[in-house]
């Protein structure tokens, strides 16, 4: 069966996916229809499905999972996380990175949306695994952060090498570029500005923590309203950008109308915000006013893992416990949002379904589990037992670009045991 994530969120039984010598799909359907076999035949029991997108994302952090996991959000990062990410080097966030990269494919995410520092090593392990990364290198002024330069260098570096390379390239396009500045409490208004401006002039994403915890921007609420007042009046929201709003938990009405009308889009985050108690998005009504939502599993040292089917299930208990509406967001809601609609909302119409034309980033997952007893009849039976009882355990084989990248359960690229002891080191040395 084929899960090709269009807007019904059909169910395709005895179905073909077909793919071009360019990693693109160029065939969806049922067997019956599909044009003659011109190449190598895969036959798979169970379901095919696009490659989830992580829409927010700091995946090196791999190394430091299990730092500070009681503490609220600003201690959190003040007196534990910053202070070990001093310490890491270019290969450290290289290894991170890389087990990350494996850690996502083994849960059925092919795209993930990066904000991390050490640009290169990010990139090198994004190519080694053979998976996907939308890049915003992280844009930060805050305490002991100046060891990589000034705000304005690290908007400068980022603008020259999309001007260099390209906003996409790589094999298959693995790598998109952006801007990541942190977040309104750890920049000026200035920087926030030349960030917008420079992300516009290059059709470039600008992504950004927005309103994750309830005290961190309260010199910004004090001084315009809210931190999404603060962004419209700096110009960086409404000149027709493409923005991603990361949590953004703390939100009025009117804050989020301006994100609505601005087509800013909210990376949903609930596993992190909750074990850091910043509180849930008010997902209902961003929904309602039509806000671009996608999800993501944050760093794994909040989240802890990278289970983006785990997030989807959390989102959907929230929102129904938040509404007290039992049919808030449905099973095929929540899988469009880890696949369709988390790739619309980080402006990418070639990721997120199974249609010609987009990348053959796809997910095969088993059936042969308790999790799916009855696939004869009801298809949104197999929507469901997917989304509520299946999940990331029965991922089994991932291409990117057509190009096999995990085969029953293994990374075909690196050697998952080299990648974790590797990785081990460096958890160890950081304490």
């Amino acid at each position: 069966m084929v899960l090709p994530c269009d807007p019904a969120c059909s169910v395709l039984r005895d179905a073909v996916v077909d793919v071009g010598p360019d990693g693109r799909i160029t065939w969806c359907g049922p067997r019956a229809d599909a044009p003659p076999a011109s190449g190598e035949v895969v036959e798979l029991d169970g379901l095919l499905l696009p490659g989830l997108v992580n829409t927010h994302c700091h995946t090196p952090m791999t190394v430091l999972r299990g730092l500070g996991g009681d503490l609220p959000l600003l201690r959190w990062l003040h007196e534990v996380i910053w202070p070990a990410e001093a310490r890491l080097t270019a290969p450290d966030v290289r290894t991170g990175m890389l087990l990350g990269c494996v850690e996502l494919l083994r849960a059925g995410v092919t795209t993930s949306v990066e904000m991390y520092f050490f640009t290169d090593a990010v990139i090198d392990a994004v190519l080694g695994a053979g998976s996907r990364v939308v890049l915003t290198p992280g844009i930060i002024d805050a305490p002991g952060w100046d060891r990589l330069g000034s705000w304005q260098q690290m908007l400068d570096e980022v603008s020259a090498r999309i001007d260099t390379v390209g906003l996409r390239h790589g094999p298959g396009e693995r790598i998109e570029l952006g801007y990541g500045p942190h977040s309104a409490y750890t920049l000026p208004p200035e920087a926030l500005t030349a960030a917008g401006e420079a992300a516009r002039a290059r059709g470039a994403l600008l992504h950004l923590h927005l309103a994750e915890a309830a005290g961190e921007d309260a010199a910004q609420r004090a001084a315009y309203g809210s931190v999404p007042r603060m962004l419209a009046s700096l110009g960086v929201l409404g000149q027709g950008g493409r923005v991603l709003a990361a949590h953004s938990v703390h939100l009025d009405d009117r804050d989020i109308a301006l994100l609505a009308g601005a087509g800013a889009a909210v990376a949903h985050c609930p596993v992190s915000n909750a074990k850091l108690a910043a509180g849930t998005a008010r997902l209902s009504a961003l929904r309602a006013a039509g806000v671009p939502l996608g999800l993501g599993t944050d760093g794994p040292a909040s989240s802890d893992d990278l289970d983006l089917f785990a997030v989807a299930r959390l989102a959907g208990l929230l929102a129904r416990v938040t509404s007290g509406n039992a049919a808030e967001l449905t099973a095929p809601e929540l899988l469009l949002l880890a696949t369709r609609h988390g790739a619309a909302s980080i402006g990418r119409d070639d990721l997120g379904a199974l249609e010609p034309g987009r990348w053959a980033d796809v997910v095969h997952v088993s059936t042969d589990d308790p999790g799916f007893l009855d696939l004869a009849d009801s298809d949104a039976r197999v929507v469901s037992n997917l989304v509520w009882a299946g999940g990331a355990r029965l991922v089994r084989d991932v291409w990117v670009a057509g190009e096999r990248v995990l085969a029953g359960g293994e990374p075909t690229r690196v050697d998952r045991a080299e990648v974790q002891s590797a990785a081990r080191a460096v958890a160890a040395r950081l304490g």
